[in-house]
């Protein structure tokens, strides 16, 4: 991922906190027949040196064959991000040398993968990525409400995946490369557009 310095985000706990709030990874493999990516939702596990994901793939989905046989495949997980127009930069009455941009935050991972087929690691992993959604709710849902013999079969239906993390970039790209001015105009356009996340980052990130 290109990083220039000032963009770069080094702290494991952002990285890790940027996957749980959004945990649909987008995983991507190399195989015979080239480049293969599919949105995945992943549990993260603080284990090993950079943390580990484990997620499912449905059986018919080819790309479990890919992942059985790669030596390593990547995760994108997708922060906030939004547009940035050149009209909230002081910089644009200054002088008018300004261009629009995209403001983002997101979380780059690689592992070497492992396909694991054991009905109870599946089971372990459907309960618990349910888990982790529905205990929030009023009335949750759980995989024990569904007949016995239907968890089975869903259960055949798919095979998991496990990726201990052996490299983990971030990258804040939140206008820390224009001048104070300009960020405040950004802080302040987004929370009249609403996105209060990205002018809540842009605050965080501009010191101010």
């Amino acid at each position: 991922m290109y990083q220039p310095p000032h963009f770069r985000e080094d702290s494991r706990a952002a990285q890790h906190a940027l996957i749980r709030a959004h945990p649909l990874g987008l995983l991507i493999t190399g195989g015979a027949g080239g480049l293969t990516a599919n949105p995945i939702p992943f549990l993260l596990e603080e284990a090993g040196a950079h943390g580990t994901l484990r997620a499912h793939l449905a059986r018919a989905n080819p790309q479990w064959h890919d992942l059985a046989a790669a030596g390593e495949c990547l995760i994108v997980f997708q922060g906030p991000q939004g547009y940035v127009t050149p009209g909230w930069y002081a910089s644009k009455r200054e002088h008018g040398r300004v261009v629009p941009t995209w403001n983002y935050a997101t979380v780059h991972a690689w592992g070497r993968p492992s396909v694991i087929e054991d009905a109870n690691w599946l089971r372990r992993q459907i309960a618990d990525l349910t888990a982790l959604r529905e205990t929030p709710r009023a009335d949750p849902w759980a995989v024990e409400d569904a007949p016995e013999p239907f968890v089975a079969a869903q259960l055949r239906a798919i095979v998991g995946i496990e990726i201990p993390i052996t490299r983990i970039e971030g990258k804040w790209k939140m206008s820390q490369n224009r001048p104070e001015a300009d960020r405040a105009g950004v802080i302040a356009g987004m929370q009249a557009e609403g996105e209060t996340v990205l002018a809540a980052m842009v605050t965080e990130r501009s010191g101010s």
